[in-house]
């Protein structure tokens, strides 16, 4: 018999764990999904419309937002390290009943995140701005750049928790949680921002302020979760130690979508470069876009820490079907939702574009970059998912290679190669380019672990 709270409909929180393994696949993907997916996408509503304020403050503001992109992906690629590794590791202990191991597990993840931290805030103390002149900063952009970017280096401690928090929360079947946290920290956001911004005078420093004062809330709203009785996980100081097997468990899961954001903190600091040889309006152009096309991804993202849970519990559960089962439904939502977008944008590209900037220049460069984007995003959610799948079941090696084709081995190339014969529009297209080429690796590599996983 289930042991109930205080309010009969809610279940107990070792009930909720034990629901990975139990609950229909079809309902336990869409109760975990649908918080993901609301907060994925409020996130992403949250950079959208701080753009839009952003964009109020001129071409050069909203190309300083273009330039600190990558760098604020290089925090969040150490909040995904830590967070995907231990959510990963924590739902197969969980799977295989190690109660006591998930716990350590969370507590050395939370602590090595904070440690992290301080190289970022040290970063914004000390090297800043010969890091923005690298990335394609611009004499206009640099002014703007430094006074955004310094604030959100001091912020990453926040950043990098909250990414962190908000997977263990999912690694234990609490999506709702994670959903909370960060509309709290999205809707904070979005009232600050004008606030900040215009009536209290301080432009784009404003921006980020009003971002690290709403990462903080969210921060406290999960740290809290796991000192009461409403967690199932416990963070304890009596395991804060650096057991190595721990660490490396979380660092071989993670280290791939780590490497991701590394290398795409790379590629966008090359394609702001590249960008820059056409003038602002081509950086700021290729900067909307991307936050633009965030709205298609965060989703995405939603539907796949919602899967990340179900398949690392059942595969430690030696589950092997309801693995299979949750890997072929999200499949198959994540390629109507990725079909959809792709059409919306494609049509109503100028009038999103609109939103951000009235330059003519920004909207041609703008449009064209989003028809380049959308021609193969329908095939973004089975590349994200299938990296998803080797890093929930402890396959880091093939993830890693994923994460390697999509943002290094073919898109910094393209980068490179292709503006020298195409100009501008070898900018815009090195990201269709090497969509292609991975989607091919993809193929390879998500058959051959399904004919194995089939096989158990």
């Amino acid at each position: 018999m289930q042991r109930m709270n205080k309010k009969s409909w809610i279940i107990s929180p070792e009930e909720r764990a034990k629901s990975l393994g139990t609950e229909p696949i079809p309902k336990l993907l869409i109760r975990l999904s649908i918080p993901s997916i609301i907060a994925m996408t409020a996130f992403a509503f949250y950079s959208f419309v701080d753009s839009i304020f952003i964009g109020f403050l001129g071409t050069s503001a909203i190309g300083a937002v273009a330039i600190a992109f990558p760098i604020f992906a290089m925090i969040g690629g150490f909040g995904l390290l830590f967070g995907i590794g231990s959510a990963s590791f924590i739902a197969r202990l969980l799977g295989a009943q190690d109660k006591e191991k998930a716990d350590k597990t969370a507590t050395i993840s939370v602590f090595m995140s904070g440690l992290v931290s301080l190289i970022f805030v040290l970063v914004g103390a000390f090297v800043l701005q010969p890091i923005l002149l690298n990335f394609g900063a611009t004499p206009s952009i640099l002014p703007y750049a430094q006074d955004y970017t310094r604030i959100l280096l001091y912020g990453s401690f926040f950043t990098i928790q909250n990414m962190n928090l908000n997977h263990i929360t999912r690694s234990e079947g609490n999506a709702k949680l994670s959903m909370k946290a960060i509309l709290v920290g999205v809707g904070t956001n979005i009232i600050l921002d004008p606030i900040f911004i215009f009536w209290f005078g301080w432009g784009i420093s404003g921006a980020a302020i009003a971002t690290v004062f709403s990462q903080s809330l969210t921060f406290f709203i999960l740290i809290r979760y796991f000192f009461t009785k409403s967690s199932y996980l416990r963070l304890q100081k009596r395991y804060i130690t650096f057991d190595f097997h721990i660490i490396w468990e979380i660092i071989k899961i993670g280290f791939p979508s780590f490497i991701r954001q590394v290398l795409a903190s790379i590629s966008i600091a090359m394609l702001n470069i590249a960008a820059s040889a056409y003038g602002d309006p081509a950086v700021a152009a290729i900067g909307i876009t991307l936050r633009v096309i965030a709205m298609g991804m965060f989703p995405l993202f939603g539907v796949a820490q919602a899967f990340q849970p179900v398949a690392g519990f059942n595969f430690g559960a030696k589950k092997i079907p309801r693995l299979l089962q949750s890997l072929r439904l999200s499949y198959l939502w994540s390629f109507f939702f990725c079909l959809g977008f792709s059409l919306i944008f494609i049509v109503f590209a100028i009038p999103i574009l609109s939103l951000f900037s009235a330059d003519p220049e920004v909207l041609s460069i703008g449009r064209l970059t989003i028809w380049a984007v959308c021609i193969l995003f329908p095939f973004f959610g089975y590349q994200i998912l299938t990296a998803v799948l080797f890093q929930a079941i402890g396959k880091g090696l093939p993830a890693t290679i994923l994460s390697l084709s999509r943002q290094g081995l073919f898109l910094i190339p393209s980068i490179l190669i292709l503006p020298r014969f195409f100009g501008l529009h070898g900018v815009i297209f090195s990201q269709t380019v090497a969509d292609f080429l991975t989607l091919f690796i993809t193929f390879i590599l998500s058959f051959q672990i399904v004919k194995k996983l089939k096989s158990i």
